[in-house]
């Protein structure tokens, strides 16, 4: 259990920084409108996160019993990673315009009821969301071993994001005059590239599945979590 919740941090990290219109919307709200609307507002994306979890987990749940040790699931979830971070490094190289465009161009709702609604649609009209929890569901189920582990994994995910989402409404000011368009644009180019990357170890992981095999015996070996 704590090795399925130390695997699912840095995921976590890289959710929290995945720069979009839900980025900006959640820094500007904190830094016109205080802590708690970019809280009320943070909660409705959350909500929709959560929806996408449950959706993908259960539309997914009977297939990955079946098939969790197949190698063909890691070479298509691989397929799924790599295709997302080839197109997210694609739209961000010919995209800086829109991303000068998104960075000044931000509307605050002040009713509670309204962000929260904000949040929530917001983050879920991106059908992004539902692929990258897809591909989070995959990356789990190749470092745990039950559902009970994945469960844990894609919850430890949700958690995190949003502990860094409390921390970037705290530094909000700071964080946005930082964060000019030219950094945004270089960052969301690492972002797909490390996306990119996890796609090319699930393919390697399904080429080489004994390879995967050793690896892991190694791993159980050295770590002092052994039960």
């Amino acid at each position: 259990m704590f090795n399925d919740i130390l695997s699912a941090i840095p995921f976590g990290f890289i959710l929290a920084f995945t720069i979009g219109p839900v980025f900006f919307v959640l820094l500007e709200t904190s830094a016109t409108k205080g802590f708690k609307s970019a809280l009320i507002f943070d909660l409705g994306v959350m909500l929709a996160d959560a929806f996408f979890i449950i959706v993908a987990f259960f539309s997914t749940n009977k297939l990955l019993e079946k098939i969790k040790d197949d190698p063909n699931f890691l070479i298509f979830g691989g397929v799924i990673l790599l295709i997302y971070g080839i197109i997210s490094f694609i739209k961000t190289s010919k995209s800086f315009r829109s991303i000068v465009r998104e960075y000044h161009k931000i509307e605050i709702q002040k009713n509670y009821g309204k962000l929260f609604l904000k949040g929530f649609l917001l983050n879920f009209i991106n059908i992004g969301v539902l692929v990258g929890w897809l591909g989070f569901i995959v990356i789990g189920n190749s470092l745990t071993q039950s559902k009970e582990g994945l469960i844990v994994f894609l919850s430890t995910i949700l958690i995190v994001y949003f502990v860094v989402d409390l921390f970037k409404i705290a530094v909000a000011k700071k964080l946005r005059n930082k964060l000019t368009p030219r950094r945004i644009f270089k960052t969301k180019k690492i972002i797909a590239l490390v996306i990119l990357g996890f796609g090319v170890l699930l393919l390697a992981q399904g080429f080489f599945p004994k390879e995967k095999e050793k690896l892991q015996e190694r791993i159980e070996k050295i770590s002092p979590l052994k039960a």
